[in-house]
Parts: structure tokens; sequence; C-alpha cells
């Protein structure tokens, strides 16, 4: 049978119960961002648009939909930490993405604990197995097509230092899977966990 496609043009609506454009690009990474203002007060906030972007050196990133704390803070202190969201975090994480005041320690708040990073001023999630202490190396305030600029700002930050749980090292090789991490799908509540069963392997061409 031919395939029929269901067409639209974003900007006039999508005609569906719910938004399928963060279902189609995904599971996402959450980008699970600590930082601290100026002031030393800390913030905790997932974003579901993080991904990686280049790999030496290596470089993250995340968009932020509003000029939120978390920007404001790695604008002012050009520092910031990416820690791993896992099943066991899953909760925790989730508590750190209500919308309270700037003064709010999402720390305090999902019951986390911020731990010394070894570069960055910036403390990393003690609670999960693996973080990135990253310095901010462009803040870009995103554009449309026709150059209009959006209320959506793209952080990139190079990896200066790695924090990996040694458990997940099997003969010097990180372990995705046994990390138990998550990832954000499309629905209001959708989320996926990366398990051994779906691992398949495929070699590049020579």
């Amino acid at each position: 049978m031919p395939q029929t496609f269901h067409f639209y043009e974003p900007i006039r609506g999508h005609n569906l119960p719910h938004d399928p454009f963060n279902a189609i690009v995904g599971p996402r990474p959450i980008g699970w961002i600590s930082s601290h203002n100026d002031q030393g007060q800390l913030n905790l906030a997932p974003y579901s648009f993080f991904n990686a972007f280049n790999y030496v050196p290596p470089i993250v990133g995340f968009a932020s939909i509003g000029y939120k704390d978390s920007v404001r803070n790695i604008q002012k202190t050009g520092e910031f930490c990416w820690n791993l969201a896992t099943r066991p975090l899953a909760e925790k994480m989730n508590t750190t993405c209500a919308a309270v005041s700037p003064e709010v320690n999402e720390f305090d708040l999902a019951d986390l604990t911020p731990a010394a990073s070894t570069i960055v001023s910036v403390p990393r999630v003690a609670e999960t197995p693996v973080s990135f202490e990253c310095k901010l190396t462009q803040l870009i305030q995103l554009q449309t097509a026709s150059g209009d600029n959006l209320n959506t700002w793209l952080v990139l930050g190079e990896v200066v230092g790695v924090h990996i749980d040694t458990a997940l090292l099997v003969d010097g090789v990180y372990q995705t899977a046994q990390a138990r991490p998550i990832l954000r799908g499309g629905g209001p509540a959708d989320y996926f966990e990366i398990s051994q069963d779906s691992l398949f392997r495929m070699n590049r061409p020579q």
C-alpha cells in the first residue's frame, strides 16, 4: 500500500492532540544543569533540549526557552555542570523542574547533595554516577529563518572535567546501559530508560 503522510507547516499548527516535534526528535538526553549566581546561590534544573556537539575538545549544549536562572547564572560566571539523569534519580530530577523563585535551592528542594567540582566552582550532583564540569564557550540567542530573535538561548560549554563512577567502567569501556540513563520522550510525561536489551552493533563502512 502507498504511504500516506500527515503534513503540516509548524507556523500554522499541527492539528494533532499533541505537538509531535518533541516525540520525533527523541528520545533526547536530559541536560540536568547545575549552576550558581555571582553570590554563590545554587541552581539545578533539567533541560530536554540537550546534546553533545563536538568531540575534541568535548562540547555540550542545552537550549533554554526563556532567559531562565541557569542562563543568567552561566552568563555571569562562565561555568556550569552537567549531571547524568538516571532512573533511580528520575523523581528527584523531576522535582528540580519545579517553577520556583531564584532564591530557592533545588539541591535542597530535591534532597540532593552538592559535591565540589575539581576545576570549576559550580558543584555537581553527588548522587549521580557521571558529571561534566563545563566552561561557557558561546551563548547564542536563537533566531527564526527570517532573522527574528526568539526568547530561546543556546548555551554551549567545553567539558573541562569528567567524573565517572568506576563501577561503570568495564575493562576501561564505559557501560552506557549500566548507568540507567533516562531520556525525554515526546508526550507530556514520557521518558525512556536505556537498557542492555536494546543494544545492537554496527561498524562504520571501511
